[in-house]
């Protein structure tokens, strides 16, 4: 695993930890002015969902991981609803990546706009994301990059965008709303039929979807070789050409799936 703060100075707010026998990834979202929501902020609430789902996960060997995340996400709300308003728009969220192995089968959850990529034995990778997000804030970018960063019209267009999380019609993240698990893309197939897997922020991530860099086979080439900090490395450099943005990026690569038997 490797993780990349955005810039020197600012909290990182990914997290990605293990146990023997699954992974996750958590990508922390928050807005200016979430700070005046939850005093916990955005790194707190990705890196206690994070935990709270390892937990979890190593325990609960029977359960979905849709009905884990409800828990965990359950969970942390209950840690702060008391002194946070949870519930607002702009409150702290995370988009969510886990893998777990259990009984020879690979199981997967994305719910966001995190990525899975699963390198398989003898066809392309699968690739699997929740493109919901995108396609919301799509209808929104060419006006967000028409105003001046934090402005008081870029900031109204971040917080309309966010509206739409967790609605009918929008897109769907972990947040306050436990049912929101229920909208996470899950799946999953026998260990033997996969080489390795992949999940990645959409900070790291952009080295296919934003700057098209390789493609997700050449990802995997590159993973196997170099390891994950040579995909940051060239993530890093792209944006510094584009002038774009930097994002936190992590990425978590896993081998041996076949031999990590629960």
């Amino acid at each position: 695993m490797t993780t990349a703060v955005a810039r020197t100075g600012r909290v990182n707010e990914d997290f990605a930890g293990a146990v023997p026998t699954a992974v996750v990834l958590i990508d922390g979202a928050g807005i200016p002015g979430t700070e005046s929501i939850c005093r916990h902020g955005v790194a707190w609430y990705a890196h206690r969902l994070g935990g709270s789902l390892l937990g979890l996960v190593s325990l609960a060997r029977d359960a979905s991981l849709a009905t884990l995340l409800a828990e965990a996400i359950e969970q942390v709300t209950d840690e702060h609803r008391d002194t946070c308003d949870v519930a607002n728009p702009i409150s702290p969220s995370a988009t969510v990546a886990i893998l777990r192995v259990v009984g020879g089968r690979v199981e997967h959850l994305v719910l966001g706009d995190s990525v899975l990529v699963l390198d398989r034995t003898d066809r392309t990778p699968l690739v699997i994301s929740d493109p919901r997000e995108v396609v919301v804030s799509r209808s929104y970018q060419s006006a967000i990059e028409a105003t001046v960063e934090g402005s008081a019209e870029h900031h109204r267009l971040l917080r309309e965008l966010r509206a739409n999380r967790n609605q009918p019609g929008g897109f769907w993240v972990a947040k306050d709303d436990p049912r929101a698990a229920e909208e996470a893309i899950t799946g999953g197939c026998p260990a033997a039929e996969l080489t390795s897997a992949v999940l990645l922020s959409n900070g790291a991530s952009r080295i296919v979807d934003r700057f098209a860099l390789a493609d997700w086979p050449e990802v995997l080439t590159v993973l196997a070789s170099s390891g994950p900090a040579e995909i940051i490395r060239r993530v890093r450099q792209a944006e510094a050409r584009h002038a774009v943005t930097a994002d936190d990026a992590t990425i978590a690569y896993c081998t041996d799936l076949a031999v990590s038997q629960w």
